[in-house]
């Protein structure tokens, strides 16, 4: 692993010295590169940059890749109803939201993950996968592993160790898939698990599935092990150089106009904006002194902010004027707890100095954060 780690800076370092223009022509055919980062924004962003600039008519690429901790959703998807956004918040685990469709997976240190980039024409996600299934068993023999109809990765015939995305561009196309080797089961189930209540959406759900790590099937196996294993069945299958080349995928020399890509991946406006219109219909049962009250709440939610609300409250338990100022503000802001916490937090101002009157107030707008 010493040795491995010593030729991964000489080959970033001859990477760095080599001119910009000429690193991504040096090989004929095909390139495997990896990244030095951890970070899931910067790495979706390579994704990008590749599929809008590289000429895949001429060099085919797998980029391989690990992120820290982070939740990643479909294009398509709902981040409420996919995972618990209090416990990504709770847990410091990032959200984002990547350009290909599919569904949610959990990604950290224990988790490498794997982007095939060709022309349109030439993509197939099916030979990907028995690729990789191939540089498993030229490594293990023993491993029982095989693809499905689903374009997932099974094994032991049951437990699912890679699932899969891809975006298809007009004339370039890429497919990524994920391999569980080590990631933390307890933390990948729990902010799996959405916690919201009445949740009406049309967004892509994701299917759940028993997953198992590689690294539980054989502890002998290292991360080192499974990529070079998976670059030399590209490599061989590709007539390609099968030496990993490292990235920074900061470099903007090497990757004009990446930061940009990679700020845009973090916006707010991406991440949660980009979800398709949903609906919540729930009921709060408020414990307030000796009684519960059921509170109704119906909101529309589009592009991520509140497009229509109402709340149905016990007649009497708020001023009529309070109540409307809640529902007006409310409509138009952000569907998310840090900005409707400002917003009730402004209009707790100016209402009158009353314990009772806050006390049910601030109630209230906690169990409206919660649904966010």
């Amino acid at each position: 692993m010493v040795l491995q780690s010593f030729k991964n800076c000489l080959w970033l370092s001859c990477v760095l010295r080599t001119p910009k223009a000429c690193f991504w022509s040096t090989a004929s055919g095909g390139l495997i590169i990896q990244s030095v980062s951890n970070d899931v924004y910067q790495n979706l962003a390579v994704e990008d940059w590749i599929h809008d600039h590289m000429d895949l008519e001429k060099k085919q690429v797998l980029f391989l890749w690990r992120n820290s901790p982070a939740v990643v959703i479909g294009r398509h998807q709902n981040p409420w109803q996919e995972c618990n956004l209090r416990l990504l918040r709770q847990k410091n685990i990032k959200l984002a939201r990547r350009r290909s469709g599919g569904g949610t997976v959990y990604h950290d240190l224990g988790n490498i993950n794997l982007t095939f980039f060709t022309t349109r024409k030439k993509y197939e996600r099916m030979e990907n996968l028995k690729l990789v299934v191939k540089g498993l068993k030229a490594l293990r023999p023993q491993l029982d592993v095989h693809v499905t109809d689903r374009y997932d990765i099974l094994l032991d015939g049951q437990y699912k160790i890679s699932g899969t995305a891809a975006k298809l561009g007009r004339t370039s196309a890429y497919h990524h898939c994920t391999l569980l080797c080590n990631a933390d089961k307890f933390v990948l189930s729990s902010v799996l698990k959405s916690p919201y209540k009445g949740l009406k959406s049309n967004a892509t759900p994701s299917v759940p599935a028993s997953v198992k790590n590689l690294f539980e099937e054989d502890p002998t196996l290292t991360y080192e092990m499974l990529l070079d294993a998976i670059a030399k069945e590209y490599a061989m299958q590709h007539q390609v150089d099968h030496r990993i080349t490292l990235i920074n995928p900061a470099d903007e020399t090497l990757f004009p106009g990446i930061s940009n890509k990679t700020k845009e991946l973090q916006t707010w406006e991406w991440v949660y904006g980009k979800t398709p219109k949903f609906s919540v219909s729930t009921c709060l049962n408020m414990a307030y002194k000796d009684s519960v009250l059921d509170v109704k709440v119906n909101m529309d939610v589009k592009h991520g902010k509140i497009e229509a609300c109402n709340i149905d409250l016990p007649e009497q338990w708020l001023p009529p004027g309070l109540y409307s100022e809640l529902v007006k503000s409310l409509t138009g802001s952000k569907f998310c707890p840090n900005e409707t916490t400002t917003l009730v937090t402004t209009l707790l101002r100016v209402c009158p100095q009353d314990d009772e009157l806050h006390g049910r107030w601030s109630l209230l707008c906690e169990n409206v954060i919660r649904l966010m």
